[in-house]
């Protein structure tokens, strides 16, 4: 088996990195039709040439990703490939991104609520890592909840 690498994406793993996204989209609010899907690929796209774009391969193989925003201090997606779950893909990549923010500036980040079975995985990595439950949101017209790190300089 291929040792897993994380590193900054590069377009030639636009491929890998949607067929991961696939296989994982109905857990993602807004990732349901191929509309939302083509919207997000612009998405990861533009990420991928600002170098906010991270990836989890082996060999070739897309199998964890994460966008964030430098500007926002925001964790905007994070998927990790099933057959890849517990094996610390995902606190590796948010490890990477936090050393790519600005260390002055709370870390934000949405996940689905404490009832949403959904969210049980990544409510308890997020805060594993340090992150606090914070306030009740929507996005995509589905109920979520913040999640903030804050950090010190």
């Amino acid at each position: 088996m291929n040792e897993i690498v994380i590193s900054n994406a590069q377009m030639e793993d636009l491929p890998s990195w949607m067929a991961l996204v696939r296989k994982v989209r109905l857990d993602f609010p807004g990732l349901e039709t191929e509309q939302g899907l083509a919207e997000y690929q612009a998405v990861v796209v533009r990420n991928i040439t600002r170098r906010t774009a991270l990836c989890a391969k082996t060999g070739d193989r897309v199998v964890g990703v994460l966008l964030y925003s430098k500007n926002r201090n925001v964790l905007s997606f994070l998927a990790v490939d099933p057959a890849y779950r517990q094996q610390g893909l995902a606190s590796g990549l948010i490890r990477w991104m936090l050393h790519n923010l600005n260390p002055g500036r709370a870390v934000c980040v949405t996940t689905f609520r404490e009832e949403d079975p959904r969210g049980a995985a990544p409510r308890a990595l997020y805060q594993k890592l340090g992150f606090l439950a914070g306030e009740l949101v929507e996005e995509f017209g589905y109920p979520c909840q913040k999640f903030i790190l804050q950090r010190k300089a």
